[in-house]
C-alpha cells in the first residue's frame, strides 16, 4: 500500500512547546503498573527528554535521534543520558545511567526527516547496571499489525512530562518501508514511545514513535517498525558479564519477539 505524507515532519523531542493531549494521565502506579518498562529519558543533562521502554533488564529502547547532539550532529556524551524507569510526579522507580548506545548503520541523523529516515530511526541504550525492580518489567517485541489493526502508545511529552499517558486504541493506518503511520495522539517529548499490539502471547511493542507528518490533511504520527532493526542492533551491542554464560557464549538478552 502507497499513500501520501507530507514532507513537512516534526521530530518529538522535547525542546520544543506542545500542545494538549486527550492521553489517559497515568499517575500512580496502581492506574498505570503494566506499563512500569515505560520511563523517561532525561537528555542533555535535565534539558530535555525522550520516553524509552526497558525491553531486556539491561536495555533501553527509544528513537534514534534522541541520542544526538542536535549542536553537532554527533553522537551525544553517554553522561548527559539518564534513563527515569516509570517517572511519576518528580521521582522514578530506578534511575540509570547509560554506558553503551547502538543506531543503525543506515541511520543518518543529519538528513531531512523522511520516510527513508524514520524506518531505522531505533536506538538501543545498554543500562550502567541493570534493573531488577518488580514494579519495572521489561517489554516484550512484536511484530507489525495488519493495516487498519488496532494499537495503543505510552508516553510523556511537554506539558504532560511529570506522568506517563496511554491512547489504548489507535489505528495502523498505513505502511511504507517499515514505517508505521498511526492515528496515534503524540506530541513533543513522544520520541521513542513504545507503539503496542495485543497478541497472543499478551501485549508487545511494535513500533517506536519518531515524528509527526501530514496525511491527507489529517495530523498522523510516524515510527519504525523494532523489528528486524533492533535484530540488527542487539548484534551490534558489546557482550558484558551479565550476558555471557560460563563458557563465554552470550546467554538471551531478554527482547523477545512475539508474533501475532
Amino acid at each position: 500500500m502507497r499513500f501520501l505524507v507530507s514532507g513537512i515532519f516534526w521530530l518529538l523531542s522535547s525542546f520544543a512547546v506542545a500542545a494538549e493531549s486527550d492521553l489517559d494521565l497515568l499517575n500512580s502506579m496502581d492506574q498505570g503498573r503494566e506499563w512500569g518498562a515505560v520511563g523517561r529519558l532525561s537528555l542533555d543533562n535535565g534539558n530535555g527528554f525522550c520516553t524509552a521502554t526497558l525491553i531486556a533488564d539491561d536495555i533501553v529502547l527509544t528513537a534514534g535521534h534522541c541520542v544526538y547532539d542536535k549542536t553537532t550532529g554527533a553522537l551525544a556524551d553517554l553522561t548527559s543520558f539518564e534513563f527515569q524507569a516509570s517517572w511519576r510526579n518528580g521521582r522514578a522507580e530506578s534511575y540509570r545511567g547509560i554506558r553503551e548506545i547502538a543506531v543503525h548503520s543506515q541511520y543518518q541523523f543529519a538528513e531531512e526527516a523522511s520516510i527513508e529516515r524514520i524506518q531505522f530511526d531505533v536506538a538501543l541504550l545498554r543500562l550502567v547496571t541493570p534493573i531488577r525492580n518488580p514494579n519495572v518489567t521489561p517489554m516484550s517485541l512484536a511484530e507489525l499489525p495488519k493495516i487498519g489493526s488496532d494499537i495503543g502508545v505510552v508516553s510523556y511529552a511537554k506539558g504532560r512530562m511529570e506522568a506517563p499517558s496511554v491512547q489504548s486504541r489507535c489505528l495502523a493506518a498505513a505502511q511504507q518501508n517499515n514505517v508505521l503511520v498511526m492515528t496515534c495522539d503524540v506530541d513533543f517529548g513522544a520520541s521513542g514511545s513504545p507503539v503496542f499490539a495485543t497478541t497472543q502471547a499478551g501485549i508487545g511493542i511494535v513500533s517506536v514513535v519518531s515524528a509527526m507528518a501530514d496525511m491527507d490533511g489529517r495530523p498522523v504520527s510516524l515510527g519504525a517498525s523494532v523489528n528486524p532493526v533492533v535484530t540488527d542492533l542487539i548484534a551490534k551491542l558489546s557482550p558484558t558479564d551479565e550476558l555471557r554464560s560460563d563458557t563465554g557464549r552470550r546467554r538471551n538478552t531478554g527482547a523477545k519477539f512475539q508474533r501475532p
